[in-house]
């Protein structure tokens, strides 16, 4: 079973091979932080977050980094209208950041770098540049002269003489740093700083990194010349991963990532979701609604990784009754082990679902093929456990249930698919055994008078705190979940 990965560089699904065998070096272009972050952000990294997940399931040892571009004009503009300071916006947001990843379950990366604290790096990577002929200095700034890398546009598809047509017209000859650029191609690798902005010193004077640049040298610090897997969201191909490419592979004479992977956009009615647009909601005005995280999680999962997904309320709906059958399946273990005779934390998985699930799952990161085989799983517990609930007995053998469910929670758990076990099972009924009896005298009584109602009102009620009874041709039997 090779996984396969579609690579935006090649245009094609190739295996997947990493440079140092067993081990994976990836990187994702992270958030600016200069506002709290939306669903569409929420996608991007539910997906980096999965396919490290699955990575690591299958046998690979992940090396995950992740920055925060600290330095922005949206964050400087944010802080003027604040009255405060880049630094206290940055880190408000990033506080904020890892509370709402911490809500929807994303684990923490290896390590995020922040381009405030990665100066060094950007100012040896930018003279490197101008040694090699690749950066020129113009009143402050420092640029980058596109045309001279002659596979600029490899990532893309993009050739300049497409773009050249028309981009006069969309230029503003007057504009000062148009005035500055050898090219209008040419991107800024350095900017000069203006009064008021926070700056810090180079040989080409004060100033701060132009965006393009810290993601180059945050790779190289923390990963090295050559990383396995470069993601990030297809608004970024062009210019950012584009321009990426062309500093960083001048430099090292090597290329950049083996494999470009980008998840597809969030939209609302086809138009992709973003704070410019106004067409986006938080992730925590979402959660803060009541959506389990883990609706939003599925709703993520439900579409090809690369592909767009609209969103919309009959969307998070139907990944919440989704998440309702799968969480289902995820409590069965724990809601009605005892009664089967299971010691918890012990036992095999169905080695043929696993493979299946693998399979699937290989095939360019197929999470919604995989997720087909959760359900699977969900529903054939769902049915025995009715069959229980009703018949006092399984039609399947228990041995072969906890396997099915074990193998459910274990693959679950690849797609970051967690039930809360505490709160939904710690919900111990404070009745005490003879009170229970007696109440499922009541029920009985009600049943021989054929007042049905009156039965299933004594079952929700006794359900409601925590106990299950289970009718058979021998009487009801019942048991704290």
């Amino acid at each position: 079973m090779t996984l396969t990965l579609y690579n935006t560089l090649t245009r094609r699904q190739e295996p997947f091979e990493t440079v140092e065998p067993g081990k994976v070096k990836m990187y994702y272009c992270g958030v600016t932080v200069y506002d709290y972050c939306h669903l569409g952000h929420a996608r991007a990294c539910i997906v980096w977050d999965v396919i490290r997940r699955y990575l690591q399931f299958i046998g690979y040892e992940v090396r995950y980094i992740q920055n925060f571009t600290d330095i922005d004009d949206k964050i400087l503009n944010r802080a003027c209208v604040e009255h405060s300071s880049m630094e206290a916006v940055a880190d408000r947001f990033i506080k904020a950041y890892f509370e709402d990843m911490a809500r929807l379950g994303i684990k923490e990366a290896d390590e995020y770098p922040r381009a405030t604290h990665t100066i060094n790096g950007i100012l040896r990577l930018i003279h490197e540049l101008e040694n090699k002929g690749f950066a020129y200095p113009a009143d402050g700034d420092v640029y980058y002269p596109v045309r001279q890398f002659a596979e600029y546009g490899k990532l893309s598809g993009r050739k300049l003489e497409d773009m050249q047509a028309g981009k006069s017209e969309r230029v503003n000859v007057d504009d000062q740093e148009y005035q500055k650029k050898k090219d209008p191609f040419d991107f800024v690798l350095w900017k000069a700083a203006k009064p008021g902005e926070p700056a810090w010193e180079s040989p080409w004077g004060a100033g701060r990194p132009g965006w393009h640049i810290e993601c180059s040298a945050m790779v190289r610090d923390r990963l090295g010349d050559t990383i396995d897997i470069h993601a990030g969201g297809t608004d970024l191909i062009f210019p950012h991963h584009e321009n990426e490419i062309a500093q960083s592979e001048v430099v090292t004479g090597k290329p950049l990532a083996r494999y470009w992977l980008h998840n597809g956009m969030v939209t609302v009615d086809g138009e992709k979701m973003s704070k410019s647009l106004g067409n986006f909601i938080t992730i925590r005005e979402l959660l803060d609604r009541g959506v389990d995280p883990m609706a939003v999680r599925l709703f993520v999962l439900t579409a090809q990784y690369r592909t767009p997904i609209d969103f919309s309320d009959e969307a998070i709906a139907a990944a919440t009754n989704g998440w309702h059958t799968i969480k289902e399946g995820l409590l069965f273990g724990y809601q009605y082990g005892r009664l089967l005779g299971w010691e918890l934390g012990t036992g095999s998985l169905v080695p043929e679902t696993v493979e299946h699930f693998q399979e699937t799952v290989n095939n360019d990161f197929n999470f919604p093929g995989g997720l087909t085989v959760l359900f699977e799983l969900a529903k054939e517990l769902r049915r025995e456990r009715n069959i229980l609930v009703h018949e006092g007995k399984t039609e399947t053998s228990p041995d072969e249930l906890k396997r099915q469910w074990q193998t459910l929670v274990t693959l679950a758990g690849v797609l970051g698919l967690e039930a809360e076990i505490e709160a939904e099972t710690d919900k111990s009924s404070g009745l005490s055994d003879a009170e229970i009896e007696a109440k499922i005298q009541q029920r009985q009584q009600a049943r021989i008078a054929k007042n049905f109602a009156e039965s299933d009102r004594i079952r929700d009620e006794l359900q409601a705190e925590g106990i299950t009874l289970i009718d058979s041709r021998d009487g009801t039997r019942w048991h704290r979940n």
